[in-house]
Formats: C-alpha cells, sequence, structure tokens
C-alpha cells in the first residue's frame, strides 16, 4: 500500500491516540512523516502499545477528554489541523449496557464537539470519522451491509454508533457543503483484532488474560459470526480514505466500509480453535456455562465492494493469517524487553502488511 507522501510533513490530530487503533495509528502516521497531535484518555493498560512503545516520545500527545468542547475547539484554534482522524470513543457493548449515558454522552456528543471544533478552525482540513459496522439496523439476515442501508442499533453502543454516522452527515450537509474548504467522511470497521489490545469483553485479550493465568477462556457466544479483521486493515483504509479526501475532496465525502473479505466472517468458536493452536500450549477455551441474558448481534457482514472499486482498497490478510500474526504478536509484545523493541514489533508489522507479505 502506497500513500505516495500524502502525510508527509501534514498536521494530523488524531482523537483516540491512547487507545488500541489510535496508537496504531499514531505510529504508522509518525512513520510517514505527518506531524502527529494525539488527544486521549489515560491508557487504560500499561501493556497496550501507547504505553510499552512509549508513543509521547514520537508524537505530541495531550490527555483530555473529547466531551470537553472548550478543549477541543482551543486545540483545533490553534493545531490548524489539515487531517483529523477521530477515533475516540467509548467502544465497547457491555459497557454500553452498564452504562449507556456515558456512551451516548462519549460517542454522540463528543463526537459533535469534535466536529464543531474543526467547523470553527475554519481552515482546509480533511476529516475521517470512525464509527463501526454496528451502526447499521442489524437484522439479523445473510446479507453484507452497504453504505446506504439504515442506521439503527439495538443495544446503546451501536445506537450510539448510528447517531454518530448522522451527526457526521448532519455536520457534512450543514457547514462542510462541497465547494468549502472541510471534507468530511465517516469509516465503518469490521471486528477488529489484533497484538496490543487489553480491553474487557474482547475475545482476544480475554483468551491471552486467561492462558497467561493458566486458565481457559469462556466463550459467550461461539455461534456467532463476525467479519473479523486485523488491526492494519481498517487503518489502511482510513488512510487511503484521508488520502483520498485530500485529493478528491467532495467527491469521496460519504461513508465507507473497510471490512474483512467475506470469507474472513466467521463464528468466534472458529476464532478461539485458531487462536489457542496458534498461541500454543496451555491455550484452549469452553463455552461460557450462563452467559448474561444481554443482546448482542449473532450474524454481521460488511460489503466492501465501493471501497474496492472507488479506492482501490482491498483487505490483504485472510482469517488464519490474522488469528495467527496476532497471536504471535500478542506473545512478541509481551516478550519485548522496552519501548525500543515493541517499536520495532510494529515498524514490521506495518512494514509486512504494506507489501502484503
Amino acid at each position: 500500500m502506497n500513500f505516495e507522501g500524502a502525510y508527509r510533513g501534514k498536521r494530523v490530530w488524531l482523537t483516540g491516540d491512547t487507545g488500541f487503533k489510535g496508537s496504531w495509528l499514531a505510529l504508522w502516521l509518525h512513520r510517514m512523516g505527518a506531524q502527529v497531535q494525539g488527544i486521549g484518555l489515560e491508557p487504560e493498560s500499561a501493556d497496550g502499545p501507547f504505553v510499552r512503545a512509549q508513543l509521547p516520545e514520537l508524537i505530541r500527545h495531550e490527555t483530555a477528554d473529547i466531551r470537553d468542547a472548550a478543549r477541543m475547539a482551543a486545540w483545533a484554534r490553534e493545531f490548524k489541523p489539515e487531517v483529523v482522524f477521530h477515533l475516540a470513543a467509548q467502544a465497547l457493548v457491555r459497557r454500553s449496557y452498564a452504562d449507556p449515558v456515558e456512551t451516548f454522552d462519549t460517542n454522540v456528543r463528543g463526537t459533535a464537539h469534535v466536529l464543531d471544533a474543526v467547523r470553527r478552525a475554519g481552515n482546509s482540513c480533511a476529516v475521517v470519522v470512525v464509527t463501526s459496522d454496528k451502526c447499521y439496523a442489524n437484522r439479523e439476515k445473510d446479507y453484507a451491509y452497504r453504505e446506504e442501508d439504515p442506521m439503527g442499533g439495538h443495544d446503546s453502543y451501536s445506537a450510539s454508533k448510528g447517531c454518530e454516522e448522522l451527526v457526521a452527515a448532519s455536520y457534512r450537509d450543514a457547514f462542510f457543503a462541497p465547494g468549502g474548504k472541510i471534507h468530511l467522511a465517516t469509516a465503518r470497521a469490521g471486528n477488529v483484532i489484533g497484538p496490543g489490545d487489553w480491553a474487557a469483553d474482547r475475545i482476544v485479550p480475554d483468551a491471552v488474560r486467561a492462558f497467561r493465568a493458566g486458565k481457559k477462556v469462556s466463550v459467550r457466544h461461539p455461534r456467532a459470526v463476525r467479519p473479523w479483521q486485523h488491526v492494519l486493515e481498517p487503518l489502511g483504509g482510513y488512510l487511503r480514505l484521508g488520502q483520498a479526501l485530500l485529493e478528491q475532496g467532495a467527491a469521496v465525502a460519504e461513508g465507507w466500509n473497510f471490512g474483512p473479505d467475506p470469507a474472513s466472517a466467521r463464528d468466534v468458536g472458529a476464532l478461539a480453535d485458531l487462536f489457542c493452536a496458534a498461541w500454543g500450549e496451555g491455550a484452549g477455551w469452553q463455552a461460557e456455562p450462563n452467559p448474561a441474558n444481554l443482546h448482542e448481534a449473532h450474524l454481521l457482514q460488511l460489503s466492501i465492494e465501493k471501497a474496492g472499486a472507488r479506492l482501490a482498497w482491498h483487505p490483504k490478510w485472510d482469517f488464519e493469517t490474522t488469528v495467527r500474526r496476532t497471536a504471535a504478536g500478542y506473545q512478541a509484545m509481551l516478550a519485548a524487553p522496552d519501548a525500543a523493541a515493541v517499536r520495532r514489533f510494529m515498524a514490521a508489522e506495518i512494514s509486512a502488511y504494506e507489501s502484503g507479505t
């Protein structure tokens, strides 16, 4: 994947840089020569890539909450970003059941604050708002959702992501019209896995924690089908979309899916089987005997035809490669003796992805 110097020297504002996906994106942007200004909450895990790779040594970082409207406005006014990647979010379905108001507050109101800060700053800018595949009204059918399908959401997290799409669309229509200086697109990815994710209630981090404790991982819904993809896949899509916004402006200012190849949509049990095999000795899983009675989608797929046809973006790593690289990556990061070793590993993974190896 060749971005042809699209980000070299560019002022890039990255929200959510302390998170799993945000940390990988921050390092990738740094490698491409961008001037990265990251904001995010305090990292939730000392084992995550933001801390382990000591990313504040490579990028400018400020601890901040996107719900702080005055602070967002000040950052945009002072930094004058040329590109914005908005990843900051409350990103967990099960947490949204425990605190739905916080979920809506962060994902909806927080997004509005970021977009309004960009609007008030008024300089030329390409904006990529990252939402989720769960923004669609899921009918639990054997159907890959397309960008024009309606928004929805049964749980608070999914609904908040549908609302986030509507907020972005309203700002695009009302304030960032064609012919203006600001071009806004949204990006929807599948179920992302990869080394460095330590969030609670996600199958892969839960598995690694269990294996390290000498236990089997409990799996809530082994037959639920998900569009699994390595973390670098959607990040490559976001970067390609940002590049297209810089080059084509309003022509690509709309919603985009960056999911895996359809063959990578597998059930959770298949993921658990392969991840345990890739991890090696001591790894195993069991079905959770009495999972909490919380609604979770059982079938979810994304159509990526549009991104392939108009952005020339295609996934590179299949399901097996994704799972095996994820298991090996966790082991490599856990064994890394210092930040330099973590950075070398992450850089090598990015290079391997870019070259398609």
